[in-house]
């Protein structure tokens, strides 16, 4: 069974490099965010992930902010795209992974090559330039995946754009449950793992839930990127039940 959903997520990637190929050029944005989110949606279910959204944030406006959520699993990006198609800051390595890399381009994934000033400088001045237009922007401020049960520091840095930009940060907590509602341990994507071994896990469990848990907007006015960064993370895991006294 795990050898046949392969096959199967294999050849929705093969159809999603041909829509970007195909289709995306010739069609507009709003089109483009449509697809990117059936598609996400899609390899989800091909994967047995079912996702749950859950809005604690009062029932706040989810444009005009910039998003950020912790992060776990390479499933995360396919959550939130799966919710609302987000062009995502991510590390410049990707960009070189076969297929994936060049299907997260297609989907307007921003890459940072970290200790490139010049570079870090000019792709944060675009995030400025995109939130000010309203374009949804998000990142994982942690920088890396993290077991769940735990949130590692948010790096504060790109939590600027969002003050120059005068948008406030809108927050996700991500997690992963089995039937059980317990925290399940094939989404965890750590240390040494390859992509290949954590999608044979994932294909090889049971049914997971992702939960996707919007939470209230923190304001950026007249606000330090450290305050905001400290601020997001700790209504993070509050929603995650998370203690970060031993962190």
């Amino acid at each position: 069974m795990p050898k046949l959903r392969f096959a199967r997520v294999m050849l929705h990637v093969f159809a999603g490099v041909l829509t970007c190929a195909f289709i995306f050029p010739f069609i507009a944005a709003g089109k483009r965010e449509a697809l990117v989110r059936r598609w996400s949606s899609q390899l989800l279910g091909l994967c047995n992930v079912r996702v749950k959204f859950i809005d604690q944030s009062g029932g706040q406006i989810a444009d005009h902010a910039l998003i950020i959520a912790n992060h776990v699993s390479w499933l995360d990006i396919f959550v939130i795209n799966s919710w609302q198609a987000c062009h995502f800051v991510a590390k410049a390595d990707i960009r070189s992974w076969p297929i994936a890399g060049w299907l997260s381009a297609q989907a307007g994934t921003i890459f940072l090559a970290r200790g490139k000033q010049r570079e870090v400088r000019r792709i944060y001045e675009g995030l400025v330039q995109q939130l000010e237009q309203n374009k949804r922007i998000a990142f994982f401020p942690e920088g890396t995946t993290g077991a769940q049960g735990g949130v590692l520091p948010f790096h504060p840095n790109l939590f600027e754009a969002a003050i120059e930009a005068k948008v406030p940060v809108l927050p996700f907590a991500v997690r992963y449950v089995d039937a059980q509602g317990q925290l399940h341990p094939a989404a965890d994507f750590i240390g040494e793992m390859t992509f290949a071994e954590s999608m044979k896990l994932i294909l090889a469990s049971g049914e997971m839930t992702a939960e996707l848990i919007q939470l209230p907007n923190i304001p950026t006015e007249g606000a330090h990127r450290r305050e905001v960064a400290q601020a997001a993370r700790v209504i993070v895991a509050k929603a995650l039940g998370v203690s970060l006294d031993s962190v």
